[in-house]
This record gives structure tokens, C-alpha cells and sequence, in this order.
């Protein structure tokens, strides 16, 4: 009798792990639409997006556009300095980034560090990662004043935290080998990352970095927003001033400088690989 009994319990056992299994599938895809449609709404809600408005706003979108052409590069000279201070700006700052985040990436490396000091420096970093470089280059700019330092300074605490982590993972990666060979002939732990650890993972760090820098160039256009000089000041005077013919012709310059600057680092970036 009671093996009767165990039968049908392990009979309905089945029974109900084949339906729970059946079920999930059939409810997943249902789940994940709702959970779409309800993240969709929030967005949505919160971002305040009104088609309407939009449709109000295009006629008064092609009508500057309109006016803007021909562009405006009657002071050339002025809009090339802008734009090399911009240019000087995203260089400087990623150097800076760079130099800070060389001792950052080691100790955010796992296979180069200990755990409590990994999990300080990965806090280090997702703070620096998690404040804009314009949040950087506002505070800045009340510190130090108005101009492109200001710009650099902002850039440059920010960048550190992008290329730490870049940096970091890219060591993670590094192959044993090296490390392993130096280890074997009594090597200090500081001799091994310098002169074993950098030098074979060297090529991939200095590609990473060019795309902050090309990064870096794209966003130091809009800090004159800001005060932090560059071009983007000047973008932002000639807005306030509806001067369309001028306000495309720094649009022009830098996508011209942008381009530039992408195929110098992809220029760069295939001769280190």
C-alpha cells in the first residue's frame, strides 16, 4: 500500500515539475513585454516627452537652418583659436587622466592587488567614472575661474576614472606568461608589474586611451557652455545671439576638427596592432 502511495506522490511530483516548466516559458515573453511597457512609461512620464511640441517646434527648427546658410567665417582666425583650445584642452586633461589612472588601473586589477585594496580603488574609480566631466569642469570653473584650465582640470579628473578601468581590465586580460617568467627569477612584486606586466600590455593601453582622447575632443566642445573657453563658448555667444550664419560655421569647424581627430587615432590605432 504505501509504495502505492509513493508512486502516485512521485507520479504527481512529476506531474507538477513537467506543468511548473511548461508554464515559465509561455510567461517569460508575457513578463518581459510588461516590463518593457511599465520601464517605457516611467521613461516616458519623467522625460516629459510631448510629440506636440515637437511638431510646433520643427517649422521654427527649419526656419534657422534656413537662415543659417552661407555660414558665417568671416573671423576665421578666431574660430581656429577656439578650436586649438579646444583641442589643447581634451589633450592636456587626457594626460592628466592618464597620469592619475596609471597607479588607479594597478590597484584595480585583480591579478595585481588584494582584495580590500581592489574594492577601493574600483570605488575610487565608478566615482570619478560617475561625474561627468561638464559636473567636473562646473566646479572647476568656480574654483579656478573662467577658461580653458578649468576645462583641462574637469576633463582630467573625470578621464582618470575611464582609463583606470580600461587600463584595469586590460591587465586582467594580460597573458600569464611574462609575469610568470619574471616571477621565477626572484623579482619584487613592483619589478614584475614595471618591467614584465606593462611593457606586454603597453600597446592595448596606449589604443585605449587614444579613444578617450578622441572621446575627450568630441566632448570639450560643449564645456564653453560652461565657461571652460574652447570652441564651445564661443557656440554658445553666438546662440544667444541668433547668429545662425555663425553659429554653422562653428558647427563646421568641428566636425572638421572631430574628423580629423578620428582618423589620426584610427591611423594610430593600426600601427600599434
Amino acid at each position: 500500500m504505501s509504495d502505492r502511495v509513493d508512486d502516485r506522490s512521485a507520479a504527481a511530483g512529476e506531474l507538477y515539475s513537467g506543468g511548473r516548466t511548461w508554464l515559465r516559458p509561455r510567461l517569460r515573453p508575457g513578463l518581459v513585454l510588461l516590463l518593457l511597457v511599465a520601464g517605457g512609461w516611467f521613461c516616458f512620464h519623467f522625460a516629459e516627452v510631448d510629440l506636440q511640441r515637437l511638431v510646433r517646434g520643427l517649422p521654427r527648427l527649419a526656419s534657422w537652418a534656413a537662415r543659417s546658410w552661407p555660414p558665417d567665417f568671416s573671423d576665421l582666425q578666431t574660430l581656429l583659436t577656439r578650436a586649438a583650445e579646444t583641442l589643447a584642452m581634451a589633450t592636456l586633461g587626457t594626460s592628466l587622466g592618464a597620469l592619475i589612472a596609471l597607479p588607479l588601473c594597478v590597484l584595480a586589477a585583480r591579478n595585481t592587488s588584494h582584495d580590500l585594496t581592489y574594492l577601493a580603488a574600483r570605488t575610487v574609480l565608478n566615482g570619478l567614472r560617475g561625474i561627468d566631466s561638464f559636473v567636473f569642469a562646473l566646479l572647476f570653473v568656480a574654483a579656478v575661474g573662467l577658461g580653458p584650465f578649468a576645462g583641462v582640470l574637469g576633463i582630467g579628473i573625470h578621464s582618470a576614472g575611464s582609463i583606470a578601468k580600461l587600463w584595469s581590465e586590460t591587465i586582467e586580460d594580460a597573458a600569464p606568461g611574462p609575469v610568470e617568467a619574471a616571477s621565477l627569477t626572484g623579482a619584487s612584486k613592483a619589478k614584475i608589474i614595471v618591467f614584465a606586466l606593462l611593457p606586454d600590455v603597453l600597446p592595448a593601453m596606449i589604443s585605449g586611451l587614444l579613444y578617450i582622447w578622441e572621446f575627450n575632443v568630441r566632448s570639450s566642445t560643449v564645456l564653453g557652455i560652461v565657461g571652460a573657453g574652447g570652441i564651445g563658448q564661443e557656440l554658445k555667444n553666438n546662440i544667444d545671439l541668433l547668429d545662425f550664419p555663425r553659429v554653422f560655421a562653428i558647427i563646421l569647424v568641428i566636425l572638421a576638427m572631430v574628423t580629423a581627430i578620428d582618423r589620426a587615432g584610427a591611423v594610430i590605432r593600426r600601427r600599434l596592432s
